[in-house]
Order: structure tokens, then C-alpha cells, then sequence
């Protein structure tokens, strides 16, 4: 394994630019993903979503709102209003050094993978890189 592309998660779960915020909880819930890429209708990455930023979201619609009103205000809540704009996409021929280091420095938990055209590939997180160190610890065994 050199590439991103030996690693990554191939065709990650994604949502529109149009989606609201109770589609993407619920996407988070029912796959069990903590960071979801947003997408445009030609699938060019757009923003991401991050679990952190979606719980900080939520928490801050129940302490105004209540809870009986939080799967109303979700809906009402696009995730183009809370998704990171600022953040790096890189290729999938990118080395797995380049992003083990990007990891490090920055303490992300996932970068998306993009094509030339800025298409949605997969994503890489820190988790794939926990999956990574099993595998090659077995193979040192």
C-alpha cells in the first residue's frame, strides 16, 4: 500500500447540497460515518460535514428549542449552513506518507478524495489508518 487509493474508502456515503441536517443525522446513525462529503448534483465536492460539527448543531437547536422541536428545526436546517468549506481534498495517487503526515500536523479526522474535476472519489479517516496498523501488525507476527 502506497496510494490513497490503497486505503481509502471507495464511493463514501454523500449528501446533496440540498439536503437538511435531519438527512444527514440520519445518514450519520443508520451507516455509522463521522464525516459525510456534501455534493453538488454533477457530484463535485462542495463542504463537508463532520459528526463534531453536526452534534455541536443539534445540541445547540435542543438547548433553544427543546427536544420535542429538534427533528422540525433539523429539517428546516440545510447542511450547506453548517458544513466546512475550508478544507483539503487531495488525489488518490497522493502518497499514504503525504496524508500520514497532513494527519499528524493537522489532527484531522478525514480527508476527502477527489478527482481531476473535483468528483468525489472516497475519503480516508483516521480509522483507516487504525485498520492499516492491524493489518500490517499481523504480517510482523
Amino acid at each position: 500500500m502506497k496510494h490513497v487509493s490503497d486505503l481509502m474508502t471507495a464511493d463514501p456515503f454523500c449528501v446533496e447540497r440540498g439536503a437538511n441536517l435531519k438527512d444527514a443525522h440520519d445518514l450519520m446513525r443508520s451507516k455509522n460515518v463521522r464525516h459525510i462529503p456534501v455534493i453538488d448534483t454533477n457530484g463535485e465536492l462542495v463542504g463537508m460535514l463532520t459528526q463534531k460539527v453536526l452534534v455541536a448543531k443539534v445540541m445547540s437547536l435542543v438547548a433553544q428549542f427543546g427536544a420535542a422541536e429538534l427533528e422540525r428545526k433539523e429539517k428546516q436546517q440545510l447542511v450547506t449552513d453548517i458544513m466546512l468549506t475550508d478544507f483539503v481534498s487531495v488525489l488518490p495517487s497522493t502518497t499514504l506518507l503525504e496524508v500520514t503526515e497532513y494527519f499528524v500536523t493537522n489532527r484531522h479526522g478525514c480527508l476527502p478524495i477527489v478527482d481531476d474535476s473535483n468528483k468525489i472519489k472516497g475519503i480516508l479517516t483516521s480509522s483507516d489508518f487504525v485498520r492499516l496498523a492491524v493489518i500490517l501488525l499481523k504480517q510482523s507476527t
